[in-house]
């Protein structure tokens, strides 16, 4: 019997639940549950994304919390500011070989791992808020710069990779979210024990035994992770990670990467990103009270919370049906948010230069322009950081690419870090780091435009090819 012809636009627009069934596996998921039985929660992305945001918060969440606080809460800019330059240097090694490692012992235990570092850095700064000590500030740096790379490389991938890619935006903002909370509460404890100090110096030894409580929860947090294999996105499909990869194969794949038009474009934008990370807090160790300074650990997470909600949110939302006029505006707004912010920086800077002050909220006349420079500073930072994970997250849906990416940059934004901490132990007058702050920002402008439109074609691409797929399986079925 002759078979009648199948309209295939109506097809594809009318029969949602069969389009998704056609990304559904075959095989099972886990152990003897079939693919088309919906999976446990446990077992699903969204989870996948509050343990790898709750590790966020208890681990570099309050480590950027003692940072927010101005050079970790110390009184003295250039011991903290020697150890984190240390620290990041490390961190750029165990960061490109973060791949390596996941490969061999998978993305739960490599968080896990990732975490343990985190307490020990804490235990350090409490340490030399007591006793004066110096080594164990340096003992903490290492370990944390070690296990901190791993930690870094594994939770953007997690971050980027698991998710469906319409909600990869929302769900990046969703871990920043859990990361700044963690300075939200490390900046309420400190803001707590310090409303009173309305002087320059160094917060009480009190919060530190706060944060490394705290910190030592991440290890455990890290446990509650499924490896990609184990996981079910919310659209029934199947996360496929291979497993056992020769270390000849994988570093093949990372050379790969290194060399691709997305990297390249994406690179001074990484640079600038980490670069800047040792201005704030010294700015902010440099001027402000020791109020000021839990105040701004405070707000600082509050502002960039929002702001990495506003990137994501933008990018995501369906505002506009071109994704193309989606990830343009939402770069040119961050464009100009920055531009005007390093603007700003330069001239305040000039002026501070030669007052020095002492800026504290008891002093509403000096203490409004130069806090709101800081909290400038925070947004543009959350904006930037949410787009950059939004361009990495779109490049490959594979969650072994996904973490080559995430190593490769944030490899690359650490050793920009560790420079940038370096240059100002030297100590360096911050009138030249906001000037180079400034040149950098401007430097990176053009490629990541150009990264973005990147990030944008390979999109496209990947949807037609997805929809050339159904439309073949479509006509397949009108076959038979």
């Amino acid at each position: 019997m002759a078979t009648e012809p199948v309209n295939e636009k109506s097809v594809l627009s009318s029969d949602k639940e069969f389009q998704n069934s056609l990304s559904i596996p075959s095989g099972p998921i886990d152990g003897d549950v079939s693919s088309r039985v919906r999976s446990s929660f446990f077992r699903r992305s969204v989870f996948q994304i509050l343990v790898v945001g709750l590790c966020a918060f208890c681990a570099p969440g309050i480590w950027s919390a003692m940072n927010g606080l101005g050079v970790g809460g110390s009184q003295s800019p250039n011991l903290v500011n020697t150890a984190n330059a240390l620290l990041y240097a490390l961190m750029t090694v165990t960061c490109f070989a973060g791949p390596w490692l996941t490969n061999a012992i998978g993305f739960r235990w490599t968080l896990a791992v990732g975490s343990l570092g985190y307490p020990l850095y804490a235990a350090g700064l409490y340490l030399n808020n007591r006793t004066g000590a110096t080594w164990m500030v340096y003992l903490g740096a290492v370990t944390c710069g070690i296990s901190a790379g791993f930690f870094w490389s594994v939770e953007g991938a997690i971050a980027t990779g698991y998710p469906e890619q319409h909600k990869r935006g929302r769900y990046i903002a969703t871990w920043f979210t859990f990361r700044n909370f963690g300075n939200i509460i490390g900046g309420a404890i400190s803001l707590a024990m310090n409303h009173t100090t309305n002087h320059r110096g160094k917060v009480g030894y009190k919060t530190y035994q706060a944060f490394i409580a705290i910190q030592c929860l991440g290890f455990f947090f890290g446990l509650l992770l499924s490896n990609p294999e184990k996981v079910q996105r919310d659209d029934g499909t199947q996360i496929q990670a291979a497993r056992g990869i020769d270390w000849k194969t994988e570093l093949a794949q990372m050379w790969r990467l290194v060399r691709s038009k997305s990297i390249l474009l994406l690179t001074p934008l990484f640079w600038y990103f980490g670069w800047i990370q040792a201005y704030p807090g010294t700015y902010l160790a440099t001027y402000f009270t020791v109020r000021s300074r839990a105040l701004g650990s405070f707000m600082s997470a509050v502002v960039g919370t929002l702001a990495t909600w506003l990137c994501g949110s933008l990018v995501d939302l369906p505002w506009s049906k071109d994704r193309k006029t989606r990830a343009i505006v939402t770069y040119i707004l961050i464009a100009m948010l920055n531009s005007a912010t390093w603007i700003w920086a330069v001239i305040i800077q000039n002026e501070y230069r030669h007052s020095n002050p002492t800026l504290d909220w008891g002093n509403q006349n000096t203490f409004g322009r130069g806090f709101g420079l800081y909290m400038f500073e925070r947004i543009s930072l959350g904006m930037v950081e949410n787009y950059i994970y939004w361009c990495i997250s779109n490049l490959s849906d594979s969650p072994g690419d996904q973490i080559r990416y995430s190593s490769l940059l944030r490899g690359i934004e650490t050793a920009g870090v560790a420079v940038g901490f370096g240059v100002q132990a030297v100590p360096t007058a911050l009138i030249a780091t906001a000037s180079i702050n400034f040149g950098l920002w401007f430097f990176a402008l053009p490629f990541s435009y150009y990264a973005a439109l990147q990030v944008v074609r390979k999109f496209r691409k990947l949807e037609r090819e997805q929809q050339e797929e159904i439309v073949d399986v479509v006509r397949e079925v009108g076959s038979k």
